[in-house]
């Protein structure tokens, strides 16, 4: 599946977060990622974010797509990260 996540993440936490999104997922801004992932990895990923996150002080939002992307994305600007194309 397509995953889209994005995070708002207290600054004690946020480089243990990154570190995680970015073993399964491409960094595509500043507390962006997105990728194709499967569900047994979304599971993971959650898991380990669950370990690390103050559900009372952070926020991680995750959309899936289970087919194509409806969507097009559109760059102004500096781009960051490290891939190019939504897959």
């Amino acid at each position: 599946m397509k995953v889209i996540l994005v995070y708002d993440i207290n600054e004690k936490r946020v480089a243990k977060v990154l570190k995680i999104c970015r073993k399964y997922l491409h960094w595509v801004q500043n507390s962006v990622f997105e990728g194709e992932i499967s569900e047994a990895k979304l599971v993971k990923l959650k898991m380990e974010l669950k370990k690390i996150i103050n559900e009372n002080e952070d926020s991680v939002i995750i959309y899936t797509f289970r087919s194509a992307w409806y969507t097009n994305r559109e760059t102004m600007g500096v781009k960051k990260g490290g891939e190019e194309l939504i897959i």
